[in-house]
């Protein structure tokens, strides 16, 4: 087989719905490219009939290629695992659900034969999806980008083009909290953006729930900045500056307002409890930065493979 110049790399999970709409709309666009291709596909631990519907498609495709890992080990894990197997000179990312349209990877591919090695795709707009998710996407990416470390680009996804340069070095790096949209902008290089409108979800149901967005969050921030144990330090320096100046009030009102209903239990219940809250927050803050390194001092593998084909030996 002649190596491919394009890798297509796809995470599935749960995605038997929309596994025939997607093949065929990459299809298309794989057969109007100006180089040979490959799309490989990671089943992260589906438990429907993806992993059937995966082996049809190899067997009849000689350019489809997947991954089965053992487990469910999360979106940013299964696209690292199509990131090291991936052969081509450049690799595009998309999401299985279709929001990421297949048909714009060529005008990443013409970005990328400008000379930029990453190229990502922005959005404009996000069709039918509910205010309440515009607002915490908005707020999140726009706060991401005032405290990382490194400027990552608001609105805009896994879904891209990474020249090959940029893809040995991502798997090169052993870190295991990836998010890989934020370790694209680290390494530096060209970078430059494609504008699209995001379309809804094809079929099925939403594999980025609340609780996993915001997890993705905070292991987003946690991961490239500091600045949540800066304000940490900060927080205790105005509880100490709230207590000093709770000292001063009690002196005063025991002097010149004995009768006041402050100077009680109640006002000795409220300042104990925020500083019990202070200490809760700053100590969940540090416990978060600890958790990383506990996971990162383990050394296990990022993931484990059960059953992988289309791959040269």
């Amino acid at each position: 087989m002649v190596a491919p110049v394009y890798s297509l790399i796809v995470p599935i999970f749960n995605e038997e719905e929309t596994l025939p709409a997607l093949y065929e709309r990459v299809v298309r666009v794989m057969d109007a490219l100006d180089g040979e291709s490959e799309l490989l596909l990671v089943n992260d631990g589906s438990r429907d009939g993806s992993l059937a519907l995966l082996r049809q498609l190899q067997s009849r495709d000689p350019r489809v290629c997947y991954l089965s890992l053992a487990r469910n080990f999360g979106h940013q894990i299964a696209v690292t695992a199509g990131l090291n197997f991936a052969r081509g000179q450049a690799a595009v990312i998309l999401d299985a659900d279709l929001q990421d349209p297949p048909e714009l990877i060529p005008d990443l591919i013409r970005r990328w034969r400008e000379g930029y090695q990453v190229v990502y795709a922005q959005r404009t707009k996000r069709k039918r999806e509910g205010w309440f998710k515009k607002l915490t996407a908005y707020a999140f990416y726009r706060l991401l980008r005032r405290l990382a470390d490194v400027d990552i680009p608001a609105d805009t996804g896994d879904f891209c083009l990474m020249d090959r340069q940029v893809i040995d070095l991502l798997n090169a790096m052993p870190e295991r909290n990836r998010y890989i949209r934020g370790l694209r902008s680290w390494v530096g290089f060209r970078q430059t953006a494609v504008y699209f409108e995001r379309e809804p979800r094809y079929a099925g149901e939403v594999k980025y729930t609340f609780r996993k967005s915001f997890r993705l969050a905070v292991n987003s921030l946690v991961s490239f900045s500091i600045v949540p144990l800066r304000l940490s330090t900060y927080l205790g320096l105005f509880s100490a500056l709230m207590a000093l100046g709770m000292v001063g009030l009690v002196f005063y009102w025991r002097l010149y307002q004995p009768a006041s209903r402050l100077t009680g239990l109640a006002a000795v219940v409220v300042a104990i409890l925020f500083l019990g809250s202070v200490q809760l927050v700053c100590i969940g803050i540090l416990g978060e930065y600890i958790g990383r390194i506990y996971e990162e001092v383990k050394g296990r593998p990022l993931y484990t493979v059960a059953e992988a084909a289309g791959f040269e030996s």
